[in-house]
């Protein structure tokens, strides 16, 4: 799974080449899975998008293909972990087996978060690995409004393969970009995280005393 994290270029080329059209059902389920089943966040997600468009760029992918499927690809994995998360959650949480870090007071706090800054938290974490796969399940636990879920789900899916597979287009053949792919990909996890990193700053500097 590292080797194809570190080299999803060359490993989607193999893919293309053994299977055909079919490359974008294994695209769909791959990010659909990413995004959607918290017990595979390992998955490749932001590498496959800019993989995906540096195919799409050489035409060995098809970009209005490609892009509306993956994101539909995103928005129902998001979707699906939602409603477990909120199917599934309040029992784990309120379940008298539950650990100690799993009680109702902070399934109660974390839908006090959600309803204050879950759209933010929607967005932004589906630029952060591993958080993006884990965020839509304790929404829906934390019982985040469906329709506000919903619109942010939609925007953030949309931007999210918008820009990974739109840098794959406009970078991913550029000959430095191809010959150093495992350092691209490695500054891809490292890009994704400022968002989120941008955003604990700006909050500590508010909750701090003037």
């Amino acid at each position: 799974m590292l080797d194809f994290l570190l080299h999803a270029d060359q490993k989607l080329i193999e893919l293309v080449a053994a299977y055909g059209t079919w490359i974008y059902a294994i695209l769909f389920a791959i990010v659909f899975a990413e995004t959607g089943l918290v017990v595979t966040p390992f998955l490749p997600g932001d590498s496959l998008l800019f993989a995906t468009g540096a195919l799409c760029a050489t035409g060995a992918l098809s970009t209005p293909v490609a892009v509306p499927l993956l994101i539909v690809a995103a928005f129902t994995g998001d979707a699906f972990n939602y409603a477990v998360g909120r199917y599934i959650g309040p029992k784990v949480f309120s379940s008298s087996h539950s650990h100690r870090l799993l009680n109702r007071e902070h399934l109660d706090r974390a839908h006090a978060f959600f309803e204050k800054y879950g759209g933010k938290a929607v967005m932004l974490g589906r630029f952060v690995p591993i958080v993006r796969t884990f965020v839509p399940f304790v929404a829906g636990a934390a019982q985040m409004s469906s329709a506000s879920f919903g619109f942010f789900n939609l925007i953030g899916g949309i931007v999210w393969v918008g820009v990974c597979v739109g840098a794959g287009l406009l970078f991913g053949n550029v000959p430095i970009v191809k010959q150093n792919f495992s350092l691209v990909t490695i500054g891809i996890v490292a890009v994704s995280l400022l968002p989120m990193m941008v955003e604990i700053v700006m909050r500590r500097r508010k909750q701090s005393p003037s």
